[in-house]
């Protein structure tokens, strides 16, 4: 967009938790207010060069051959930092002083340690980092009102002024105040709106917004990161790699929290099941409920990935799987046919749903051994009551 002059003032960068979109907008405000690649296109009053927002330029123009920021000059260093004084940043708050209408500048010290700390962070993680305990962060009408004030000033070092608002899902009504400015912004004014999801957002305001979808990361960068980043063996990192869903916030808890081997965890349970009866069943059952609810969730969600995987095969091919999961995938497919993976990725959703209610885990594995033993050695699927 920039490189055809086709920048819209208002982009909403949309992703799902843990695949980078705030990242991606720090990113590219970096790279709008870079000495060396933003030479190539700044807007001087005259429009002697290429114009971001689509207008006509007039004399001689610059392509814009650059695809990254230089990572160097004063005006990356000052972004990588997040104290560049043209890029101001909006994300939900709580009252840090009782009878004083919150607003993000109260916390920017926070943010930055957070942002440095957990690029790929939730809103959760947010409010635990300010701590908000049980209080509803909120951008409040005082925070739309500091935005206007903000971008109404004269641009410090950069030729553009930047806003980016993480989670505009917490705007409510009062993010109509912000209309005018969005659709008429001062000249090189942008804005960047980071959320999750589309339809807690005002209406009113996706609809005047370019969307950019941020897709999920794929499963081997995620196994790269986590070895490269992480120090994650291989092995552990395929594992977490395979049940994050694309999410690298998920999975960089599953990394800081595992020190299991699920794959012989899940062996050793089938072999009790299917083979060595209930005295192995029993161990198994106590061995598990000693590993916690989050560390029991991982668990289930890898046989989870292993059956989804073990579907695929029987549907695309042994080429289409990958060699890691294929030899396990195999051997499910030969003690169980689709209808009864099926049923037990069913009981295995619903497991995951009771444990997060805290049922007692010896008990729910007890009665989640027994289901799987009949569906596996007399076919039988269980029904929903």
């Amino acid at each position: 967009m920039v490189q055809h002059n086709r920048l819209s003032h208002a982009l909403l960068f949309l992703g799902k938790e843990g695949s980078g979109s705030l990242s991606m907008a720090i990113a590219f405000a970096q790279y709008l207010v870079c000495e060396k690649a933003g030479s190539q296109f700044t807007v001087s009053s005259q429009q002697s060069s290429p114009s971001l927002f689509g207008d006509e330029p007039t004399g001689n123009q610059q392509p814009v051959t650059s695809n990254d920021s230089c990572g160097f000059c004063s005006g990356c260093i000052k972004s990588q930092q997040l104290i560049h004084p043209d890029i101001h940043f909006s994300y939900p708050v709580v009252t840090k002083k009782t009878g004083t209408p919150p607003i993000s500048t109260d916390y920017i010290n926070e943010w930055r340690s957070f942002i440095k700390k957990s690029p790929y962070g939730n809103i959760y993680d947010w409010l635990q980092t300010i701590n908000a305990e049980n209080k509803q962060g909120n951008i409040t009408a005082n925070e739309c009102n500091d935005i206007i004030r903000k971008l109404n000033l004269k641009s410090f070092e950069s030729e553009y002024k930047i806003l980016i608002m993480w989670m505009p899902e917490y705007l409510g009504a009062e993010g109509n105040k912000l209309l005018k400015l969005i659709e008429e912004p001062p000249a090189n004014t942008l804005f960047i709106l980071v959320a999750e999801n589309e339809n807690l957002i005002l209406p009113t305001i996706v609809s005047r917004c370019q969307l950019i979808k941020i897709p999920l990361l794929e499963t081997k960068d995620i196994e790269e990161a986590l070895i490269n980043k992480n120090n994650a063996t291989p092995a552990t990192a395929r594992q977490i790699a395979a049940i994050s869903d694309g999410n690298y916030r998920e999975a960089l808890n599953y990394s800081d929290n595992n020190e299991e081997n699920w794959e012989t965890l899940l062996r050793d349970w089938l072999n009790s099941i299917l083979k060595t009866g209930p005295v192995a069943q029993a161990k198994w059952v106590e061995e598990i409920s000693r590993l916690g609810r989050e560390k029991q969730k991982q668990f289930l969600r890898y046989f989870n990935h292993l059956l989804e995987v073990s579907l695929h095969l029987r549907i695309a091919g042994p080429n289409a799987i990958n060699d890691n999961d294929k030899d396990f995938a195999e051997r499910l497919n030969k003690i169980s046919g689709m209808e009864q993976q099926q049923a037990i990725l069913e009981e295995l959703d619903k497991a995951a749903y009771y444990i997060e209610r805290n049922a007692n885990s010896k008990i729910l594995f007890h009665a989640l051994t027994i289901k799987l033993y009949h569906i596996i050695q007399d076919k039988i699927v269980f029904l929903n009551h």
